[in-house]
């Protein structure tokens, strides 16, 4: 019998079915800090996260909350950071922190019966930072130049300037950020930003990996008292989006072998009922490795190493774009390629075996992202974020499996109009 693989033949497309997700459970706190916990998995593994809501943001100090929580774990009022990162690493565990305009979070890692042990490191550096003067002069002094760096790339610019224009100078999605930024952060003002900001009415947790009664215990017994609360109605409100300048924009980078192209327009977040459609209709535009951009611009002209589109949802707002970095002296034509995809799916239908082709791979792609409880956390949060349910994933899905070619044809006419879009060049022309 021969059991040699044709690789020759391409394997037929199978369809995925039905996709179950295991939902987080609530619980609560003695202090009433909601819990929400996904006990999964087979590894004797726990992630504790600490979800804290950007609620106020001052353009005249802008990276008040990014600083706060990395500098968490640069000094406490018990243990230098050394200590803390000492006492963290002897149990086999680790933490890390991540910012965005929306929220920041603190992660603890550790094996489950370690638990007890590191939490009191966790509850110290949330709960306990002083912002150490020598500290926050070496952070100030390492994030500026590494931002000096940053600014001698198209590419990185492009990134930042493009948000700039869509969401404007004073509101946090599209603050420009700027090393002389750095210097505006002062110890005190970090300190009455994280006694704000740093409170138990201002947290949630969400616990994922092996979790039962005694889990929920222990993060009671460290996490769930009184002593740090706090007056979050005291947080002033976000201020509001304004686009900045021309809808077509170039920013001259003398010398650049490469421009760094992005397009795009704000749009709306996941709360929308039209995001699930057009979730679909990028992943067809330059959403994946065999998108029409890539076939386009890279496979075909050669023009780039890679062109991408997206949809980005943010808990106020969203918005669609398109970037790539091409060869200065292609620049021109890479523009014209571009739009012209858009028009051929404003104008033609997605041929059956190419939706197909999709939809299998976004589901694909989705059940990929709950294969793990850290991966379910990750998924929660983001319904969270919005106040959505786990329907939401069970009506995206349904729309990947059911959209037909004419209604992506339909929400390309609706929403990417080139008279709404926004075009940045960062480098030659």
């Amino acid at each position: 019998m021969n059991l040699t693989l044709d690789r020759t033949i391409q394997p037929d497309l199978v369809e995925i079915g039905a996709v179950t997700i295991q939902e987080a459970k609530l619980s609560k706190l003695d202090n009433g800090i909601p819990v929400y916990y996904i006990n999964s998995g087979f590894q004797e593994l726990i992630k504790i996260e600490l979800l804290f809501m950007n609620e106020s943001f001052n353009a005249s100090n802008p990276l008040l909350h990014s600083a706060a929580n990395r500098m968490l774990s640069d000094g406490t009022a018990k243990y230098t950071a050394q200590q803390l990162a000492d006492g963290v690493d002897y149990y086999g565990a680790f933490y890390e922190t991540e910012e965005n305009a929306d929220y920041c979070t603190v992660n603890l890692y550790t094996l489950t019966k370690h638990l007890e042990s590191t939490l009191p490191f966790l509850r110290e550096m949330v709960t306990k930072a002083v912002f150490p003067e020598s500290e926050l002069g070496v952070y100030k002094q390492n994030n500026k130049q590494r931002l000096i760096v940053e600014n001698e790339k198209v590419g990185s610019i492009a990134r930042r300037k493009f948000n700039n224009i869509l969401f404007g100078d004073v509101h946090p999605y599209g603050y420009f950020t700027t090393p002389d930024d750095f210097d505006k952060l002062d110890r005190t003002v970090l300190q009455a930003y994280h006694s704000k900001h740093y409170i138990s009415d201002n947290c949630t947790i969400i616990v994922s990996g092996k979790v039962n009664d005694g889990t929920l215990s222990l993060i009671n017994k460290y996490l769930g008292d009184a002593g740090w609360k706090g007056d979050s109605k005291s947080v002033s409100a976000l201020p509001a989006m304004n686009y900045v300048g021309d809808k077509t924009q170039f920013i001259e980078k003398e010398g650049a072998v490469q421009s760094a192209i992005r397009i795009g327009r704000r749009l709306f977040n996941r709360n929308h009922p039209d995001y699930p459609g057009m979730a679909v209709l990028n992943t067809v535009l330059g959403g994946y490795f065999g998108s029409r951009l890539m076939s386009n611009i890279r496979e075909d002209k050669g023009y780039t190493y890679g062109i991408g589109s997206a949809l980005v949802s943010m808990k106020q707002e969203g918005y669609f774009f398109i970037s790539t970095e091409v060869g200065a002296d292609v620049t021109t034509p890479a523009l014209t390629e571009i739009y012209k995809e858009i028009e051929i799916l404003k104008n033609e239908l997605v041929e059956e075996e190419e939706l197909a082709m999709v939809r299998n791979y976004m589901r694909g792609t989705f059940i990929k992202g709950i294969e793990s409880a850290f991966h379910l956390a990750d998924r929660f949060r983001s319904i969270h974020i919005h106040g959505l349910g786990y329907d939401y994933y069970q009506n995206y899905l349904e729309k990947v499996r059911t959209i037909e070619p004419e209604e992506i044809r339909l929400l390309a006419n609706k929403y990417l109009n080139s008279s709404e879009f926004y075009e940045l060049v960062v480098g030659r022309k």
